[in-house]
């Protein structure tokens, strides 16, 4: 059985008609070609397949595509300027080396743009604790926590001029 489904992705309006069973996961990386949304543990544990629902990250593999209908979804794809300029929290990822192998970093770029914006000035337990759902497997954590430190304060300066 099939639903018809509309989305607004990165700022594009998208129609489908999906299977009731087929992932965001699926739906993203399958008909969207957005590949910086990556499957690891597919039980929703390790964070890899993060995006943003409505700012709001969520495991796009235990989301299914009907229940999300008519929402706005961002991934790494969508978050860039309008010239191609990175966020400022990439920024500070690539600024601090803030990965290895780079598998995880789409999630956590996107779950700290979401942290950000709940609470623009976090502390480092504070950091630590919203980004747990993410799992880092190459173990640069110290590093990401010096990234989103960085991109705190650069977004602090940003808002305040």
């Amino acid at each position: 059985m099939q639903q018809t489904v509309r989305l607004r992705v990165n700022n594009q309006d998208h129609e489908f008609a999906v299977p009731c069973d087929e992932t965001l996961l699926e739906t993203l990386r399958e008909r969207l070609g957005l590949t910086s949304v990556r499957e690891t543990c597919g039980i929703g544990i390790c964070g890899a397949c993060t995006v943003l629902i409505e700012g709001r990250p969520i495991s796009s593999c235990l989301a299914l595509t009907v229940l999300a209908d008519g929402a706005y979804v961002t991934t790494l794809e969508g978050i860039a300027g309008p010239d191609g300029s990175l966020h400022p929290v990439q920024e500070a990822f690539v600024e601090h080396q803030a990965f290895q192998c780079s598998y995880c970093t789409p999630a956590m770029i996107l779950s700290t743009i979401a942290l950000l914006r709940e609470r623009p000035n976090p502390t480092r337990q504070e950091i630590a604790q919203y980004l747990a759902g993410n799992l880092c497997r190459c173990g640069s954590y110290l590093r990401i926590l010096a990234a989103v430190e960085a991109a705190a304060a650069r977004m602090q300066t940003v808002r305040n001029g």
